[in-house]
């Protein structure tokens, strides 16, 4: 047994054991995610410059890491004063929005109270949603230990990360080296696929809420962007929470706007789940709905809100790893008896 299925038990408890070591030191997870998450989004450039254009590798990930940094620089000096803002408005006037929702069913005593109840937990999920990305983010920044390490990591990753997938492969019985190297170059694609697009599809889903919001002069715009943005990451749930939120913000206007909201929310959601989402990752994950809501939350009980972000990449990793042990174990099963 040990001796056919070495690698198969030897992959199991490797990840077995990472998996707990994320679980114990969540920064650990955090760190190696970010740095992973570089690793994947800026390869493909650092790539072009050592192949195209003759940069030795080192170099080539020194000046990608470097326009990348220029670049989020950049992006975060135009972005934040306008959100800061509208967060702070935002925050200042729940209360004002909290009885202009009583108003429209003031007639409905039942209903005002049932509504009044769901507009709280609803603000505090979202509310406490934003600030948690937001304080992920701000942490980010604030932490310059962390950043150093992050982009240390990263950047050996680009300039070495084959080097590393050898040495790893190294750890297991020669004969599956190839079988190492195909299982790490698929769950390198899946995540590659699912973090690129899932940033596309942040900054689409997030571009298009702020257009329709300040084309109806809805209150907030950058507010709701973001948060339909960063809801993206946290599927099902995540998006189900911001549509909500932005139909009862919109109804404190007017009821005609709400329904609108709701339309464009509906609109929008569907063309994410039927041709945006299946166009960018198509069927790399295969994942359930349903495997993806308990992994949500579970990883919110053990991780709050990183285990959320986390959930769906360790699925993956997780997923393709029993498959790649279950496909070994099918080829080694001794042949059936011949029926005399």
């Amino acid at each position: 047994m040990w001796a056919t299925r070495k690698t198969s038990i030897l992959l199991g408890l490797s990840f077995v054991v990472l998996l707990g070591s994320f679980w114990l030191l969540p920064q650990l997870a955090f760190v190696v995610f970010i740095a992973l998450l570089l690793h994947l989004l800026l390869c493909p450039m650092v790539d072009y410059l050592h192949r195209a254009r003759k940069f030795p590798r080192g170099i080539a990930a020194a000046i990608t890491l470097i326009l990348f940094l220029v670049a989020v620089t950049v992006l975060f000096a135009v972005l934040s004063t306008p959100l800061a803002r509208s967060a702070q408005k935002f925050s200042q006037d729940l209360p004002t929005l909290n009885e202009s929702m009583r108003d429209l069913f003031a007639s409905y005593p039942a209903i005002a109270r049932e509504v009044d109840q769901f507009w709280r937990e609803l603000a505090s999920v979202g509310v406490d949603a934003l600030r948690s990305s937001l304080e992920m983010l701000f942490s980010f920044f604030s932490k310059i230990f962390d950043i150093v390490i992050i982009l240390f990591s990263a950047f050996y990753l680009l300039k070495d990360g084959r080097e590393i997938e050898e040495w790893i492969t190294r750890l297991f019985p020669k004969k599956d080296h190839m079988r190492i190297f195909r299982l790490f170059d698929r769950i390198l694609l899946s995540l590659h696929t699912y973090i690129c697009s899932q940033i596309a599809i942040c900054f689409l889903m997030g571009g298009l809420v702020f257009l329709y919001f300040t084309a109806r002069d809805i209150p907030y715009a950058a507010v709701f962007a973001v948060l339909s943005g960063i809801s993206e990451f946290v599927p099902v749930i995540g998006p189900t929470i911001a549509s909500l939120f932005g139909v009862s913000v919109a109804a404190t206007i007017s009821p005609w706007i709400a329904v609108q909201t709701l339309l464009f929310y509906l609109l929008i959601t569907q063309a994410n789940h039927n041709f945006i989402y299946p166009t960018l990752v198509g069927k790399t994950l295969h994942l359930h709905p349903i495997a993806i809501l308990l992994g949500l939350v579970l990883g919110g009980s053990l991780l709050d809100a990183p285990g959320m972000f986390l959930a769906v990449p360790l699925m993956v990793i997780i997923r393709l790893v029993i498959e790649d042990i279950y496909h070994d174990a099918k080829e080694k099963e001794p042949p059936l008896p011949d029926r005399q």
